[in-house]
């Protein structure tokens, strides 16, 4: 068994406030999601990073989205052999199971994930090349956003790559079969959305134009 301790004590006196105010104050919300389980709209495919939190901004409540967080908020291309893939099941539970209306996908300024993946293709970051870096191996989904980069200053060529990681994640979700049907079928819309996160201003791709636009 692993050995762990336990949780620092700041965690444990901010749950106990929630429990005390929150949670009292909304019992039978929380009853009523726990007996007739989740029922989200909304599946939003989102960054890991802390600076991150797509509910606020949206004002979300428990139970209304569908949230998978990974590094640079990518969806790998339909893979079907029999690996490990937690992006991919994420997607299928959302598609199939939840049958959700909207798949959102949501990246952001100053990525570290797509940053990574720009100095790994310009040659800056050798270590992430490395057979054995998880980073590396997942960011090659992004490499093809690399190739598309026009030339340029670094920083808004990685700018640039941010919003091509959601771009490359759209373009990956419509490989999946059971989303291209649900789409067909207008049982489901994707939705590519940019946040700069100093601004607070959130982005979307316009299908017509090609490019993102504020909201």
């Amino acid at each position: 068994m692993p050995t762990t301790r336990p949780l620092p004590e700041y965690l444990v006196r901010r749950y106990s406030g929630w429990k005390a105010t929150t949670f009292a104050e909304n019992r039978g919300w929380y009853k009523r999601l726990a007996d007739e389980g989740q029922r989200p709209r909304v599946m939003v495919i989102s960054c890991c990073d802390s600076r991150v939190n797509v509910t606020a901004m949206f004002g979300a409540d428990q139970g209304e989205f569908f949230i998978h967080r990974n590094v640079a908020n990518l969806v790998p291309p339909f893979a079907p052999d029999g690996d490990h893939h937690g992006t991919s099941a994420a997607v299928e539970y959302a598609v199939r199971t939840l049958n959700v209306s909207d798949i959102i996908v949501f990246g952001h300024s100053g990525c570290g994930g797509v940053r990574g993946c720009y100095d790994m293709c310009s040659g800056a970051a050798p270590e992430l090349t490395e057979s054995t870096s998880f980073v590396g191996r997942w960011m090659d989904i992004l490499r093809p956003g690399y190739d598309s980069l026009a030339d340029g200053d670094t920083e808004d060529r990685v700018r640039a790559l941010e919003k091509e990681a959601v771009l490359v994640s759209l373009r990956n979700l419509m490989t999946f079969p059971f989303v291209a049907e649900a789409i067909k079928d207008d049982r489901l819309s994707l939705h590519g959305l940019w946040n700069d996160i100093s601004e607070g201003t959130i982005e979307s791709f316009d299908n017509t134009t090609r490019n993102f636009a504020a909201i």
